[in-house]
């Protein structure tokens, strides 16, 4: 676990070092740098000709499919160039030259937000009667029918066009909370670095922070739990006060644009009632006692007498790492994803050989994971292989949204073909669910069941209770902060302590330091943010159970699902699946299973 802190450093390869093989192949993009740029300079001028179409949509019904459809088509143009530049770029960020595209794709893209910043408004100075009448007279506008109900349903929260501007202009200092906290965070503090195994002193950092943590030594652990801590007393009052204004400005937003709430302003984007959030935090309430059992488990396989939250981290078992050739990873993702049927395995087969997967760490390659494409390309993915269980979930989650995406873009029109964020991690973490249960059925030793098992329940742990007890904080402490205008870093810790209590049970000595948790939080900074990472994952493992169940006709409904991109609101497009997130059931259903794995490794580590 602490290799990572420790190893002496491999000499990576240069990105032209690379076997091709395990490159990914970007030409459904671009056949070359040079298509690319004479699209980009086509594309820079059709722009400058979409300024011209400011004030026609009132016209007629062909004026405004005019302006829709044309959008449409430079959107589709701008979206593959965007993709090309950020990839090639991303492949070797040492390289300039895509460097440069890069750069000059954020540019065309705040252009494009100028360009076409008339088109919205417009449309909310239509009435719905005029636009029903447009529809009837001009077959082709029916295509956007449903983005023009979602203009006029977000009416009420629309202002005047002078009062716009004013917002826009405040969004700007509304932004000021974030990046102070940002900068802060990123450049201005300082730990104290921690003597590990080895008494070396090491660096403490937030990218070494949870490495210390995962530490077998209990002395390293604590050490580096509270010198990272101490650094965010020493500045907690300036946090506050950041973390204060963020409130503000969500609360004013809110009530300007006439919402009852930050939380019903924030949720309204993807047309998400109120009551899906609530009814989240009500079903992990209900099923506490499961994570009360984890903890406990936690604490006797730990074998000490209290369990603190620097032990949160540390692995529960012995060392058991299984090494796995990238393709037998392809071998073990395709056999634990058969149960999609011969067409989705077909489909993961056209992506490994058509080389969508960009595999292997090189020098100056992005680092992490992520699935990305244009509508009119393939689906990539970028990802650093290197043999061990995280890197084959990684190929199982990856191309669980590159075949969500893949279905979308084969279905739908370019309109309607990108999925929003709240169903965004389905597809990906049911993947991960049919694999872990391949994995668990397929495993021969009892110790490779014990560390698979450990590390599903530790990835629950982190996405459905992490993520929800920090979605419990954020409506608490704004509901807070609307009472009595005003915070303290004693109050905002008081409340976050007394959330985490309730969270991990009376075997978890909840530490002081943990109360200042709140202060180091990015996502704390977009509000309402993190429930989704919840959500998502428990629609998923109800999707996948009632997969592994053998409901009858579940599978042509979940590619049904997958095939919906936006067509459809998020709630709704998850009950095709038979998943009605708007109730508890599904979180509920999750948390059986992961009370289920926890039974699983009790009896397994139980045994003699």
């Amino acid at each position: 676990m602490d290799e990572g802190r420790n190893m002496a450093e491999i000499k990576l390869k240069k990105r032209e070092e690379m076997d091709p093989a395990y490159c990914w192949d970007l030409s459904s993009l671009f056949g070359s740098d040079e298509e690319f740029e004479k699209t980009e300079q086509e594309l820079a001028k059709k722009i400058e000709a979409f300024r011209a179409k400011q004030g026609t949509m009132k016209e007629s019904a062909e004026a405004l499919y005019d302006v829709l459809s044309g959008l449409d088509d430079i959107s589709r143009v701008f979206s593959s160039l965007y993709v090309y530049a950020s990839q090639k770029y991303h492949q070797d960020m040492g390289n300039q030259k895509y460097q440069g595209y890069a750069g000059k794709m954020d540019s065309m893209m705040a252009v494009l937000a100028d360009a076409s910043s008339f088109v919205e408004p417009e449309i909310l100075e239509l009435d719905e009667e005029t636009v029903t009448e447009f529809e009837k007279a001009y077959e082709p506008l029916r295509l956007y029918d449903r983005i023009l109900k979602e203009n006029f349903r977000k009416k009420e929260h629309i202002l005047s066009p002078e009062m716009e501007a004013v917002l826009a202009k405040a969004g700007e200092m509304a932004s000021s909370p974030d990046q102070i906290f940002s900068a802060f965070s990123n450049a201005d503090l300082r730990f104290q670095p921690v003597t590990d195994e080895e008494e070396n002193q090491v660096p403490l950092s937030h990218g070494t922070f949870v490495g210390f943590l995962q530490s077998k030594d209990r002395r390293v652990r604590k050490e580096a739990f509270e010198k990272y801590y101490a650094e965010y007393e020493k500045h907690k009052n300036m946090l506050a006060a950041t973390f204060g204004a963020n409130l503000k400005q969500a609360a004013f937003f809110a009530d300007v644009r006439k919402y009852p709430s930050a939380l019903a302003a924030s949720l309204d984007g993807g047309n998400i009632p109120v009551s899906v959030y609530d009814k989240l935090l009500e079903a992990i309430h209900a099923k506490m006692p499961a994570m009360y059992r984890y903890v406990a488990l936690r604490k006797k396989l730990l074998g000490v007498d209290e369990l603190h939250m620097y032990d949160v981290y540390v692995s529960l078992t012995k060392e058991y790492e299984q090494k796995y050739t990238y393709e037998q990873a392809i071998e073990i993702v395709k056999k634990a994803l058969a149960v999609l049927g011969d067409d989705y395995v077909a489909l993961l087969d056209k992506g490994f050989s058509e080389r969508w997967v960009d595999v292997y760490e090189n020098e100056g390659k992005k680092s992490g994971a992520y699935s990305w494409g244009s509508y009119d390309s393939h689906p990539y993915v970028l990802m650093s292989f290197n043999g061990n269980i995280d890197s084959v979930f990684t190929l199982a989650h990856e191309m669980g949204h590159s075949l969500h995406s893949w279905y979308s873009n084969h279905t739908q029109p370019f309109t309607y073909a990108e999925y929003r964020l709240f169903v965004a991690e389905v597809a990906s973490t049911c993947n991960e669910a049919l694999l872990i249960r391949y994995l668990l059925k397929h495993a021969k030793e009892k110790e490779e069941k014990i560390f698979l098992l450990n590390y599903f329940l530790d990835q629950f742990k982190g996405t459905v209770f992490r993520q929800t007890m920090f979605a419990e904080f954020e409506k608490r402490i704004h509901e807070k902060m609307a009472e009595e205008g005003t915070l303290t870093a004693d109050g905002i810790s008081e409340l976050y302590l007394s959330i985490n209590k309730e969270y991990f049970g009376p075997d978890m000595i909840s530490d002081p330091q943990i109360a200042l948790e709140w202060a180091r939080i990015p996502h704390f900074y977009t509000p309402f943010y993190v429930y989704q990472y919840a959500t998502g994952f428990s629609a998923a493992i109800a999707i996948s159970s009632k997969i592994l169940a053998g409901e009858p006709g579940i599978v042509e409904k979940y590619k049904q699902f997958l095939s919906g991109g936006c067509s459809m609101d998020p709630i709704d497009l998850l009950k095709i699946c038979g998943v009605d997130m708007t109730k508890p059931e599904p979180v509920e259903e999750a948390l059986d299973v992961f009370a289920s794995y926890v039974e699983e490794l009790e009896k397994l580590t139980a045994e003699a």
